[in-house]
């Protein structure tokens, strides 16, 4: 249920509000637009009916969402939400470009890696320290090592960094170097994990999961609100399908369908949704002209050799050729590219 303010409801209505909705056993999840306050009523609404608000002086309406997720909802919030970190923005016009190695492999690496996407205009740096890998012998990354050498890379290029967080045991040490945690497709449904990822203040990248509807994303995407994190990036990296052709089916489609059904930023991973660096640029570009309000792009020096997705993976001087020509796709649909 949510329950709409007049304008120009005050501070002490909005608490009244929010009192009554408590007093209910329910939680209340306030959300200021621009013209007006909107009040979700989060939990078993059959504990409370509508009179029980339209009497108020303050409130304009009372209505039922349908839908089983209700902060994420369009219904809840009208307005596009932005993400802001270290000045860059995610949404409200900006086609955020992040850009790095699947996997942090050593320093030097990192830093040369670094270096080059944030002159090619990335406005977020991403590598993994941390990897979800099929087998059990696969490089699964270099743990606080790789984190050490992401927050340098930072500190040396002024980038935000975005790294993936898979065990809420590690939560804390990933939080101290990253700026942005991700969820990975693996772990969409780690229910433990987005409650916990839910009582931070950090922005959180949530992947779509391997085989998940729009509905269950949204699904995950609502538990992380529900702790009082709305700091959410929903991210399509393609489904499993019957087509071999391609690692994953990239479903542009979800792209206009979840950004008329959520006020969250939705950017894509073609990456991993190709597993073929041909297939890379056309994806990306096809996501931006969709309504993507950013894209994630794997770039390695060397991707023969890569410890992980080097397939996938574009050259540096590759990458710069890309992100100029995925800007003019960004301008030809009202949006601007890259670094603020």
């Amino acid at each position: 249920m949510i329950i709409v303010l007049k304008a120009g409801a005050t501070g002490q209505e909005i608490g009244l509000v929010e009192e009554k909705i408590e007093a209910y056993g329910l939680a209340a999840h306030t959300s200021r637009g621009v013209e007006r306050t909107i009040i979700g009523a989060i939990g078993d609404e059959r504990k409370m009916q509508p009179e029980a608000f339209e009497g108020m002086e303050c409130v304009e309406k009372v209505l039922r969402i349908l839908k089983p997720y209700k902060i994420v909802s369009r219904d809840f919030q009208k307005e596009d939400t932005v993400i802001t970190v270290r000045g860059q923005n995610i949404g409200g016009g900006t086609v955020a470009l992040f850009a790095g190695p699947c996997a942090v492999e050593g320093r030097e690496m990192m830093l040369g890696i670094a270096a080059q996407v944030a002159s090619c205009g990335a406005s977020f740096l991403r590598g993994g320290a941390f990897k979800p890998r099929t087998s059990p012998y696969a490089f699964l990354g270099l743990g606080e090592e790789g984190l050490k050498y992401l927050a340098e890379a930072r500190e040396a290029t002024g980038l935000p960094v975005a790294t993936e967080l898979m065990d809420p045991r590690d939560i804390d040490l990933v939080v101290k170097y990253a700026d942005v945690i991700q969820i990975g497709a693996r772990n969409m449904q780690n229910f433990r994990l987005l409650t916990e990822v839910g009582r931070l203040d950090k922005p959180v990248i949530l992947k779509r999961g391997l085989s998940a509807t729009i509905m269950e994303w949204l699904m995950s995407a609502e538990y992380i609100a529900a702790e009082g994190n709305r700091q959410i990036i929903l991210c399509e990296r393609g489904v499993r399908t019957f087509e071999p052709s391609t690692r994953n089916t990239f479903d542009v489609s979800a792209i206009p369908v979840v950004k008329s059904l959520s006020h969250l930023p939705v950017i894509a991973d073609p990456s991993h949704a190709a597993g073929k660096m041909s297939l890379v640029e056309p994806l990306a570009a096809a996501a931006i002209a969709a309504g993507a309000d950013g894209v994630m792009i794997e770039v390695h020096h060397d991707p023969e050799t890569a410890l992980s997705d080097g397939p996938q993976s574009l050259r540096p001087d590759t990458f710069g050729e890309v992100a100029a020509r995925l800007k003019g796709i960004a301008t030809a649909v009202g949006k601007t590219m890259g670094k603020a």
